[in-house]
C-alpha cells in the first residue's frame, strides 16, 4: 500500500473550551502553530492533507491545504470532522489525527495500515498501554455513509462507532509521548518542558 492511497485529515474543528476558546491548532508550541508541527509529521505519511475546521477557516486555508467543515451539526465532535474528511477524500483510506498532538509518530500511517491489512479490518486505532487514542485512526472511506447514518441518529461517541466495524488496535507503547494532546495551558507548558 502506498501513501498515495491515504488522505490525511487534521481534526481542528472543535471549540477548545479548556483553552479559553482559542483555536488549538493555531496555538504556538515551541515557536510555531501546533498544526504546523502536525503537518510536518503527517505530510510524509500520506498523499494529500485535508484540514477539518469550523472557524479560522481562512487561516487554515492560507497554509495551502483544502479545509473541510462539518456537514452534520457544526461542532458535533470528531466524528463530524471524520465524516467531512471521508466525503472529501478521493482515496480508499483516511488517516485522522488531532491538531493538538504535535509529536505524532513518524510511522503512524505505516503501522496502522500494516495492522489493518493483516487483520482485514476496516478501522485501525492507536493505543498506548490501556489508553485508546480513537482520533488517531486509519479507516476505509467507504464507511462514510454508515458514519453519516450514525451521526444523523444522534451518535457522537468515536469509539462506539468504530467498534461497530472490523476494528483493530495498534500498540505504540514504544512512543507514548507521541499521543500527548494539549487541552489546557498547563498541558502546553508541561509538554514543551518534556521535549
Amino acid at each position: 500500500m502506498t501513501k498515495d492511497n491515504i488522505t490525511g485529515l487534521i481534526l481542528a474543528g472543535g471549540k477548545a473550551r479548556r483553552m479559553g476558546g482559542i483555536d488549538k491548532g493555531l496555538i504556538a508550541f515551541k515557536g510555531q502553530h501546533m498544526v504546523i508541527h502536525v503537518i510536518e509529521r503527517l505530510s510524509p505519511q500520506v498523499g494529500e492533507i485535508l484540514v477539518n475546521a469550523n472557524r479560522e477557516i481562512e487561516t487554515y486555508q492560507s497554509l495551502g491545504f483544502t479545509v473541510v467543515t462539518d456537514e452534520i451539526n457544526y461542532f458535533a465532535g470528531p466524528l463530524a470532522g471524520l465524516h467531512a474528511g471521508m466525503k472529501a477524500a478521493k482515496t480508499e483510506f483516511l488517516l485522522s489525527v488531532p491538531c493538538d498532538s504535535p509529536l505524532l509518530p513518524d510511522d503512524l500511517s505505516q503501522r496502522l495500515m500494516s495492522a489493518l491489512e493483516s487483520q482485514n479490518a476496516d478501522i485501525a486505532v492507536a493505543k498506548t498501554g490501556e489508553q485508546h487514542h480513537p482520533v488517531f485512526c486509519l479507516c476505509r472511506t467507504s464507511l462514510a455513509q454508515d458514519l453519516e447514518n450514525y451521526l444523523k441518529a444522534g451518535g457522537r461517541k468515536v469509539d462506539e462507532w468504530q467498534k461497530k466495524h472490523a476494528y483493530v488496535e495498534v500498540g505504540f507503547d514504544d512512543n507514548p509521548l507521541a499521543f500527548s494532546n494539549i487541552n489546557t495551558p498547563e498541558d502546553l507548558s508541561k509538554l514543551e518542558a518534556e521535549c
